[in-house]
């Protein structure tokens, strides 16, 4: 493995794990994006956007600023991606931007405006998006990413997600993705139908989305998948369906992978592998199913997995979620071990050039001090 010096080579392009018992009589691969560095999918748009942003000389370091609304994962990635290339940033967000994001965007030095007012359609994303436009007028030099309408958005996950995808599972029956700015599942779409025509796309969203039908209504509190508002890159003619899920089997899915497979993972990735459980009797012994997962559970820990906050939430009891499956026994930790042990170097690496002088000097002292 390289030694790196820059943190936005932390992205790991080939990470998947084979979840078992989740597809039917097909083979499940998800694709783990939570390990990237800023913790998810999102530093691969951020990246790339910003890079729009530079190429068409619109940033200044030392001078532009950045505003974008997000829930929290962009916003993170943002705020360290402006951090290295001398932006300031603003982060606009709403109530639902949980206490952990918020924080992490901060760490990297961005700012959070939080607007509480909600829209016309119960959620918060025009609201939002009414704020950053007003900042714009105020201040002609701030610069707006608008991941909602921005084509390279769209364009960081057809350029690397998709083919980080083919490259390793090169034939793929269905493709699941979570629909929030829909920049990746378009991204996909737009990939897979010059390269892998025959899968099938299956984007997934919350009840209460309005992404692809403006008329769904219902309260959304799991941020990072689902809008208000239709995004302007949302098209569906790309996809084969879209699949609503509850906010609840979210929380019970993502529960579900703790428990029995070891996995903690987010709300978007809860919904999109309960969409694949609820499809699984359309899958047969050929079937390749991929599904993508944005972040991990760690940003979830005071709302999902917070017995307190589902119970204040959704009148849930956590401990209902317990449905007594025993965890599937691993191998023998030894075998692991074994497994990931370097092997021992073939020959001693020479000692550092300072250590052989130190050695060098200590022994013609003590050579002196004989004499």
């Amino acid at each position: 493995m390289p030694i790196l010096t820059n943190p936005l080579d932390l992205i790991f392009q080939n990470l998947f794990f084979d979840v078992q018992g989740l597809a039917g009589k097909g083979r499940l691969f998800l694709k783990l994006e939570g390990f990237n560095v800023t913790g998810s999918i999102k530093i691969k748009p951020a990246m790339f956007m910003i890079n729009d942003l530079e190429r068409r000389g619109l940033l200044e370091p030392g001078r532009s600023t950045v505003i974008e609304s997000s829930s929290g994962n962009l916003g993170i990635a943002l705020a360290l991606v402006c951090a290295l290339r001398g932006y300031a940033f603003i982060c606009v967000s709403d109530p639902n931007l949980s206490p952990t994001n918020r924080r992490s965007i901060e760490a990297y030095g961005g700012r959070v405006v939080v607007v509480d007012r909600r829209d016309p359609q119960g959620g918060y994303l025009a609201s939002r998006i009414e704020y950053i436009r007003e900042e714009l007028a105020r201040n002609p030099g701030h610069v707006w990413v608008n991941q909602y309408a921005n084509p390279a958005n769209r364009q960081a996950h057809a350029d690397w997600t998709a083919m980080e995808i083919l490259n390793e599972i090169p034939r793929i029956s269905h493709l699941y993705v979570g629909a929030g700015t829909t920049g990746t599942l378009m991204g996909l779409t737009r990939r897979f139908a010059e390269l892998s025509p025959d899968t099938k796309i299956v984007a997934v969203e919350p009840e209460g989305s309005v992404t692809f039908d403006s008329t769904r209504t219902g309260r959304r509190l799991i941020p990072g998948i689902g809008t208000s508002r239709r995004p302007e890159l949302a098209d569906p003619s790309g996809l084969d369906r879209i699949v609503y899920v509850s906010e609840i089997d979210t929380i019970r899915m993502c529960h579900r992978m703790a428990r029995r497979h070891g996995l903690l993972l987010g709300g978007s990735t809860g919904s999109v592998l309960a969409a694949v459980a609820a499809d699984a009797g359309r899958f047969d012994a050929g079937s390749t199913v991929v599904a993508i997962s944005p972040d991990l559970g760690d940003k979830y820990l005071e709302t999902i997995f917070s017995p307190e906050w589902v119970q204040d939430s959704y009148g849930m009891n956590t401990a209902v979620l317990a449905d007594g499956t025993p965890v599937a026994p691993c191998e023998p930790l030894g075998s692991i071990i074994a497994r990931l042990t370097p092997s021992r170097p073939a020959r001693p690496h020479p000692p550092h050039p300072s250590l052989a002088r130190f050695k060098s000097v200590r022994r013609s002292i003590h050579e002196e001090g004989a004499s």
